[in-house]
């Protein structure tokens, strides 16, 4: 692949091989909290962080960063330990994964959990992509972890004052118990829902068609 062709540039400060295993385990570990810890790894932890650090100021890996979402700003009250890292190019990842587009379009049951990790993947960086040009966009995710209640909001994004919960579904079912969890917990009006779904609106939660990230991003009406 011609993006790892590349990793030996960098070669003077930094290895292409240790370049291309945590550039090809980001890939793998789509949708999920990095892990250091990866199978048959071969760096260690500031090995590992060095080559993320590199990657991200290329601009080819893009963190998710857990946030607290009491208030804005959401960048407010990270955990900076908590992160998810997005491939910058969805097509790249799927390569990396052995996917098939065609496959994961027309096969509800293929790869379900790379098929959902994909569809968050692009969710993500749309939002990337249409974030303000005067300013970095940024990425944040929630988790509610206690020993009797795990939850997970994809992406929480702010709207003029509001804070948002956005889930990300790769077909047209799922449960939305952790999005209603943060709306409970955070007072929030309004979630977002992108699925392969057509537009609606289910009580308090809009729903977009995964191709309609930017529709909801414009939408005045919404809130």
């Amino acid at each position: 692949m011609s993006v790892e062709s590349d990793f030996a540039k960098y070669k003077n400060s930094v290895a292409a091989a240790r370049i291309r295993e945590v550039f090809n385990t980001v890939a793998h570990q789509t949708g999920s909290k990095f892990s250091y810890s990866y199978p048959n790894a071969t760096l260690n932890n500031a090995q590992i962080k060095e080559v993320l650090e590199l990657l991200r100021m290329a601009g080819l890996v893009y963190p998710a960063t857990h946030t607290a979402a009491n208030g804005i700003p959401l960048g407010a009250e990270v955990n900076i330990k908590h992160r998810k890292y997005l491939l910058f190019d969805t097509g790249i990842a799927q390569r990396i994964l052995g996917l098939s587009i065609g496959d994961m379009l027309l096969e509800d049951a293929l790869q379900g959990i790379n098929k959902g990790a994909i569809a968050e993947l692009h969710v993500g960086l749309e939002l990337l992509k249409n974030s303000s040009p005067y300013q970095p966009g940024a990425l944040y995710f929630w988790r509610r972890e206690t020993r009797n209640s795990q939850a997970e909001v994809d992406y929480v994004v702010q709207r003029q004052a509001d804070i948002v919960p956005v889930e990300v579904k790769s077909g047209t079912k799922g449960a939305m118990q952790s999005m209603y969890l943060f709306m409970e917990e955070k007072k929030s009006a309004k979630g977002i829902r992108f699925s392969l779904e057509n537009f609606a609106r289910l009580n308090q939660i809009d729903v977009y068609p995964l191709y309609a990230v930017r529709n909801m991003l414009s939408a005045k009406d919404t809130f």
